[in-house]
């Protein structure tokens, strides 16, 4: 063999095509936010969809499993088993809807209301910390952007 033949070792990596794709992004920086998110969260025993079950309920009151599923994207079957160990937690109830017999509203327990008063600042918190390098503009900037790709 000779030495136009050897691969090289690789001083350092090039990432100018991943880093110019748009989901290569922003994965990478959901999954640096996503780590500080599970590690302060595991004192209020919640994962990120549960976080946002929980606050789609705090400030919905009375919305239903099937507005949670659709705002979401989460299938029916898994819901349910969410809804139903947040209930065992006592973090939240159940009411007849007021318009649909057939439906139940959901609602936050006092317990489930005051934990996500601190789940969501200890959420807003670690957003501010992981955006750090960003100024206010940018961040409302940064936030735009990506609600326009999925809305």
């Amino acid at each position: 063999m000779d030495a136009k033949t050897l691969t090289p070792f690789v001083e350092k990596v090039d990432t100018r095509y991943l880093e110019s794709l748009a989901g290569y992004n922003s994965r990478r920086a959901a999954l640096a936010i996503i780590a500080v998110f599970l590690e302060r969260m595991t004192i209020f025993d919640l994962r990120p969809v549960d976080f946002s079950v929980l606050s789609l309920v705090a400030h919905n009151p009375g919305i239903t499993s099937r507005q949670l599923c659709d705002t979401l994207g989460i299938l029916a079957p898994n819901l349910v088993a969410m809804v139903n160990a947040m209930e065992k937690r006592a973090l939240i109830s159940r009411r007849r809807h007021p318009h649909d017999g057939r439906a139940m509203g959901l609602h936050l327990t006092a317990s489930g209301e005051a934990m996500m008063r601190d789940a969501e600042k200890t959420a807003a918190q670690l957003e501010l910390e992981a955006t750090s390098r960003l100024t206010a503009a940018e961040r409302k900037t940064l936030l735009l952007l990506l609600k326009k790709i999925y809305k």
